[in-house]
Order: structure tokens, then sequence, then C-alpha cells
């Protein structure tokens, strides 16, 4: 895994070998063992590399041409496929001169031009220069396990692998996008292509970009339609579902440094353990984390998977202590982010490094077959719209919803208040509010109102409205799972165990988000992945025969933090001064609504935990980059 920077000035600009190594020095945690440069001052391009070393130790480095020195690439992540590819590269006549990935996709460019990043499995972020069509082609991976920011002006187009590399260049316009202020209040991350800064844009996951002096082309190259097959049967599924994850499995484990897994005892990441000690001689190195609130700890399981699979277990305590990491983990993520789970995917990624250059995880179970409790939630709701009339539903529920006491302390009977005003919704806004933090008038009573004369009548919840719209899907529940890939997926999960592993220099491969999986997953029929409550039903049945019953079935824990006990008790100081009194929090917000989300909490009245946070987070972020 590596860092990439680069720069194409268009007009009125020189190329500076000084910045591009202020820029690229930057990410230095992502590529801790080899620094490189190209810099073509006729043309105008410069790019930076930080390489973390995994494949191909001896040639791999970057950045990287062809034979005559006219095509150039910056690239950072792993095509599995890349031997498969040499071989048929060098059938058409090309001519490789090392044993890398890189060197792959710089030929395939050449002989397809944009339709290369369809031949590539794997996880990348990449820009190339082709000198010859005086073109720059980006591109990023299917699903965005890599992230890839730019800025593009009349003048000059600037990118890579974090924002801070494009922040590194003076005169680059740090103005708040507001409208992305919004989103992060409710979605805990910034949406793409948005980002916090208005100059500044993510390359969307599955899209390449092609820039010239005159113009960029944004574009899609890939999708995932959840079309049923109806004629799949639950014996086949099962079978091809092994099969395929075992490849995608396999495929990940190659690689010249140490390896080894996250584990915390759930289904994803004990089915993707089970296939690597299937496929490995020696014992497999996992890595988990420990708490001491109970209903967050699944040290337990995850031993229990490791005692099964005979790994070499590491285990970390995470404590409030422990959680002091957040201020350097607010560096990393460049824009806030309010995902209080990327602190135990810090400490699981810092233990596993001490081991192991390269992890596996479970990512993407959850979103590929239905796995999130919100969804039978969700399809609860649903069924009692279709039942009953619109009109009737949002009068009666409507009108209970909003009388109905939002009060943590009554007991769980008596918590109803999201599930009545939900079925009065329509399913597209009910989703949004299930999944919202801060929704619809509470926000805008915290908003401070020159940012809402600003944002105008924006709503987040558009965006979830457009992409279900756009869906390629027949049925409710594929759409929330299409809705959840396009978005929380790529935009927290992702950005999460990138940022998280590579500020200990750690790459998280993940099997489960295997495109071809993917792919063979949207065709099931929903039916099969959630029957009843039970999620990820057909993903469970196909691993009987590697896992027990006891950890298949066991309750759902999430990957999470005891953020509600921790803000009243170890880290009240720290978050009130925060909360209350911080920059950002004076800057953005109003001072009666702030007090009345604290108050709440620390009296018990409501769990604002997840509000605080976001508002903490927002502060850290602040101190360092606004």
């Amino acid at each position: 895994m590596c860092g990439i920077a680069g720069f194409y000035c268009k007009k009125n600009h020189k190329t500076d070998l000084d910045q591009l190594k202020k820029m690229t020095r930057t990410l230095v945690y992502r590529g801790p063992d080899e620094e490189g440069y190209y810099q073509n001052d006729d043309q105008c391009v410069g790019f930076g590399h930080r390489r973390l070393s995994i494949i191909d130790l001896a040639t791999g480095q970057q950045p990287l041409c062809n034979e005559d020195g006219t095509v150039w690439i910056t690239f950072n992540g792993e095509v599995y496929n890349f031997h498969a590819l040499i071989e048929e590269l060098e059938r058409k006549g090309h001519r490789f001169k090392t044993k890398s990935d890189t060197e792959a996709i710089v030929h395939a460019w050449e002989e397809w031009g944009t339709e290369s990043v369809k031949k590539f499995r794997g996880m990348f972020a990449f820009a190339i220069w082709d000198e010859n069509k005086k073109q720059l082609f980006l591109a990023r991976d299917r699903v965005g396990k890599k992230p890839l920011y730019y800025l593009d002006d009349p003048g000059r187009f600037i990118f890579g692998s974090e924002i801070k590399a494009i922040l590194a260049v003076p005169e680059v316009s740090r103005k708040i996008d507001y409208t992305s202020l919004v989103d992060y209040l409710s979605l805990l991350y910034v949406p793409a292509p948005k980002t916090i800064f208005k100059s500044i844009k993510k390359l969307p996951a599955g899209h390449w970009a092609l820039v010239t002096a005159d113009s960029i082309q944004v574009t899609s190259y890939w999708d995932l339609p959840f079309y049923p097959d109806m004629t799949l049967s639950e014996s086949r599924i099962q079978e091809e579902l092994i099969n395929i994850l075992n490849e995608a499995t396999r495929i990940r484990m190659i690689s010249e440094v140490p390896l080894g897994a996250f584990l915390s005892g759930g289904v994803d990441s004990s089915g993707v353990v089970a296939l690597m000690a299937a496929n490995s001689r020696e014992p497999v190195k996992t890595n988990s984390i420990s708490f001491s609130v109970a209903k967050y700890n699944e040290a337990g399981f995850a031993r229990q998977v490791a005692e099964l699979f005979h790994t070499d277990h590491n285990e970390f305590h995470v404590t409030p202590e422990a959680v002091s990491i957040i201020e350097k983990l607010a560096w990393h993520y460049d824009e806030p982010f309010a995902d209080s789970s990327a602190v135990p995917t810090y400490y699981v990624s810092e233990t596993a490094r001490k081991n192991v250059t390269v992890s596996l995880s479970g990512d993407g179970g959850d979103e590929n077959f239905a796995g999130y409790r919100r969804y039978y939630f969700d399809m609860r709701e649903n069924f009692i719209r279709n039942l009953v009339p619109e009109g009737l539903r949002r009068a009666v529920f409507g009108t209970v919803g909003r009388l109905y006491p939002k009060a943590d302390y009554l007991p769980q009977v008596f918590r109803g208040k999201a599930f009545i005003s939900n079925v009065a919704r329509d399913p597209v806004d009910a989703y949004y509010f299930s999944v919202s933090s801060m929704y619809g008038e509470e926000k805008r009573k915290l908003l401070h109102p020159d940012i809402l004369k600003e944002i105008g009548d924006y709503r987040t919840r558009d965006l979830f409205y457009d992409i279900y719209r756009k869906a390629p899907a027949v049925d409710h529940l594929s759409k929330i799972q299409y809705l959840d890939i396009k978005t929380y997926l790529c935009d927290d999960i992702l950005t999460k165990v990138d940022r998280a592993s590579m500020a200990v220099s750690l790459e998280v491969r993940c099997p489960i988000l295997d495109h071809v999986f993917m792919e063979y997953a949207a065709k099931i029929p929903s039916k099969y992945k959630l029957v009843g409550k039970d999620g990820k039903h057909i993903f469970k049945k196909a691993l009987k025969k590697f896992l027990p019953d006891d950890i298949l079935y066991r309750k759902k824990m999430g990957f999470g933090v005891p953020v509600e006990e921790w803000l009243r008790k170890d880290l009240k100081d720290y978050g009130g001064n925060f909360v209350l009194t911080g920059d950002a929090s004076r800057a953005y917000f109003q001072e009666g609504m702030l007090k009345k989300l604290w108050n709440e909490h620390q009296s018990g009245l409501r769990n604002r935990s997840t509000e605080l946070w976001i508002i903490m987070m927002l502060n850290l972020w602040y101190r360092n980059f606004a």
C-alpha cells in the first residue's frame, strides 16, 4: 500500500519539485519504505510516491514507466490478477522489466485505454500520464477501498491519496462547503464526490477521470445491479458462495511480507479466517480487541474462533485512557469523521502491525447479505406501510410519533418513537431517518443562522432519494443495500479502515468486497438474505461447514466503543470542553442547543453520545485544518 500525489499544470504554472516533495511527504506513513518522483518540465507534470513494499520488493519502485518512458504511473493498491494480465499483455507484444502489478497497469492502459480499469481485480487508486496523448488518467477501484482526492481549476489539477497532500500547496483554498457540514451532522461523514472543502473533490468509487489542458471528464465504469436470478437454488448458492470467496481470499494472501487477519468473532471475519486457515500451511496470525463494558466486548468469541483454527492470536484491551488516540485520528482523516469505531479499528490495526504488514478483514458482509439489524426493522416498517393507506398512515402514525416521548431512561417497550415516526414516512425518508444521527428540525436548531441562510433548502436526504431512484434493483431491500454500498460502505466503513490502518502503515485487504463475489451476491434473491430477523441467512448457511452455530447465530454486537459511558465519566471534562467551547462550536452552532444536548446526556434523559461525538470530532478537525 502506498501514498500518491501529483499535479498537472495546465497553464501559467511551472513544475516545482520542492512543492511535490512537500505534498508527497505528508503521506509518509502510507509508504514508509521508499520515496520516488517523476517530473516532466516540458508538459508541466509531476508525480510523487511513498511506498509500503508488499509485492516485488526488489524492482517495484515508483513512479514507473513503460519501455520508452512515455507513459508514467503512480499507484496505490493491489491488483491481484496481475500475473494473468502480464501473460495476456506479453502475448500482445508488451515487454516487462519488473514483476509488479504496477507495470501491468501501465501496459494495460497502452493496450485498452480507459477500458483497462475493467480488467483489474483488486483495490486501487492511481494516476497515469501519457506524454503522447497529453492526458492525465486517474481511476479508483469499484467500491472505494482506496481513496483519491483532487482539485481542478483553470490553471492546474492537483491530486493525492489524502486531502492533506493537496492542502500542502499554499494557495489552495480552505473555504468550507456548508452543505458538506450539514451532511456530516447526519451521516458522520462527507459523502462523495464532495469533501468538507469547496475546492476539493473525491473521485467517486468505480469512476475514472480523464484530464486534459481544456477539460476533465469523470465517468462511472462499474455498477452493481441487484437483479435476482430466480433459478438459483439454496444448495447451489451455498456452494458457489464458498468457491468464489475462497478464491477471493486465496488471491489476497499473495504477499512477500508477513500477513494476518482481523478477527472480531463475528460471522464475516470468522469466515475469512476459516478460509485463510484452509489455504495456509502456517497458523494464521489473528488480531482482536477487548473492552471492559460487556455489551461491546466480543473478545471471547474471537478467542473461540482462534482456538478452532489454531491461529496465532493477539488481543489489545481498549480503555478510556486509550481514546486519547482520537486527536491523532482527527488529523489522519482530514475531514470531519465521527464513526467512533475508528478508535478500535486503529487499535486492532496497531496490534496487527506488530506482527504483520498485511491484514485481511471481514468488511462487506452486512451490505452484501442484509446483515445490519436496521434492514429487519426497515422491512417490518415497510410491511405496515403497505397495509395501511397512506393518508391514514400519515395522519395517525405521524401524530402519535410527534407526541411520543423520546426518553432513553424508559424501559425498552416504551422506546417506540423511531418506529412510529418511520411508519408515517415514505420508504426512502424512513431509511434516511434510521441511519441519520441528526435529522430535520433538530439539525436546523443546532446550526448557526448564517449557515442556514447559505444552504437554503438543501437537504441531505435528497442524496438518498437520488440513489434510491437510480438503483438497479427490483425490490426495496435490494435498493437500500445498494444505497448503503454507494454511501455508508465507501465513505464511512472503507474510509475508516483505510485511514486507521494506514496510520500505522498496515495494508488491509477485503475478500468479501471482491467485485466478482459482490456481483454474485447481488444476484441472490432477497428472500435468501433476510429471513425474519436472520440477516445474512444464506451466507451463514454456506459457512456452516466451517463455523459452529454459536458463532453464526449469536446476537449481533457491532464494532463500537462505549462512548455513552465514557462521555458521562472518563471523557466528561475532555468532551465538554470541545462541545461547549470549541472553535467549531462557536463558529457553526447555537450555544443554547449545544447546552441542551450536553445536559440531556449528562442527566441520563437522552443518550446524546452520537451527537456529542460528532461535535467533538468536528472541533478536533477544525483545530487541525480550518
